[in-house]
């Protein structure tokens, strides 16, 4: 070639390189194997004790938007470590604004967006600096919907989820979102993508940079309008595979909450769990596992315990050995069985009601645990 041409192919391979962001972004290592853990809040030596009596090693901790800065991090870290806990993840994210989670302004291109998305990357650098190897994120404009609560055949109190019931509202970050308009407008599904790109174009360099895995929540529930919201992107598996493409680093990838996923079944999202597990592990975008059934998919779910679904738990956690998957796997919207004195309420997202479901923990560890040794000693 002559030396012209070279230069002009040297010039092309970075153009090319830069287009595709850092292949090799920075992670903070975390150890192999995976990790049954929990959600967990405010510690007390009581709720410490607790835990370690369930054996409970990793968690998945909720920041306090009082110190949600590298310091604050750092000695939210040492404070569950220095009782043997080891810290997974901080977050949803929360800055001086509110929540960092499932922000309508990001989502939606509302007024305070570029305020939001400066937040969350100052969220995400904190992190870093604090040595957390990773955070969960959502992207729904209109929150997480729910019908109110109700009493399952066996007798447990859970989130209800009933599209036709006139209690059928969105809820985050303290606000109500109603039908048929939740922001007065019908969205295009073209305004959702390019709002998506340009946040998380944003994101990228930030999470590489901290060595922190992003990893993103499927939409709850995953119905493709709600609102005049469309969810085309995390609510199905060609949405995500495409979001994930678009990000192109390896810092970002999924947040997988199995029963989201059960709550608009096979035809809304277009694929299996276990087979959606599958492809993002082998992709190594696969960070975190949200253990969650439901009693049947969308117009009505219920959140039940593992074992009072529809779906097969034994096979994610099967899914879950095959794939070698290293991250951690907590308990979601735990139904409520009963209070353990002091716990703080994990209830998480679950709308009406302030429930400490610890026993329902307990519970549902218990029948985790048992679907690990028994798919490994398959494996």
């Amino acid at each position: 070639m002559e030396r012209r041409e070279l230069g002009q192919l040297a010039i092309s391979g970075a153009a090319a390189l830069a287009a595709a962001g850092t292949a090799a972004g920075k992670m903070i290592p975390i150890p192999p194997g995976i990790k049954i853990g929990v959600s967990a809040n405010q510690p007390s030596a009581e709720y410490m004790n607790y835990l370690k009596q369930l054996g409970v090693k990793w968690l998945s901790l909720a920041p306090q938007q009082a110190t949600a800065n590298a310091e604050g991090f750092i000695k939210q870290r040492e404070t569950w470590e220095a009782e043997g806990f080891k810290v997974y993840n901080i977050g949803s994210g929360v800055g001086p604004s509110g929540s960092l989670h499932n922000m309508p302004e990001v989502t939606l291109n509302l007024p305070g967006r570029d305020q939001k998305i400066e937040e969350y990357l100052n969220y995400i650098r904190y992190l870093g600096k604090a040595g957390i190897p990773y955070s969960t994120y959502a992207h729904m404009g209109n929150g997480i919907w729910s019908s109110g609560r109700v009493t399952s055949p066996r007798g447990y109190s859970a989130r209800d989820g009933n599209s036709n019931s006139p209690d059928w509202k969105g809820f985050w970050g303290g606000k109500t979102y109603t039908e048929p308009l939740s922001h007065g407008r019908v969205y295009t599904e073209a305004e959702i993508w390019e709002n998506y790109t340009y946040f998380i174009k944003k994101v990228v360099p930030v999470a590489e940079e901290a060595g922190v895995r992003i990893g993103i929540h499927p939409d709850d529930p995953p119905k493709r309008m709600l609102a005049g919201v469309p969810r085309c992107i995390f609510s199905n598996f060609e949405g995500y595979k495409k979001a994930i493409e678009i990000a192109n680093s390896p810092n970002i990838g999924v947040c997988f909450c199995v029963g989201s996923w059960l709550e608009g079944g096979q035809a809304v999202t277009g694929a299996d769990p276990v087979d959606a597990i599958k492809y993002f592990a082998g992709k190594k975008k696969l960070f975190k596992i949200h253990f969650r059934n439901v009693t049947a998919p969308l117009p009505h779910f219920t959140e039940s315990l593992l074992d009072d679904g529809y779906y097969d738990m034994n096979k994610v956690m099967r899914a879950l050995v095959e794939v070698k998957f290293d991250g951690i796997v907590i308990p979601d919207h735990i139904p409520a069985l009963g209070a353990v004195p002091g716990a703080p309420d994990t209830s998480r997202g679950a709308a009406g009601g302030a429930y400490r479901p610890s026993v329902g923990l307990a519970y549902l560890l218990g029948c985790m645990n048992s679907m690990l040794q028994a798919a490994q000693k398959s494996a």
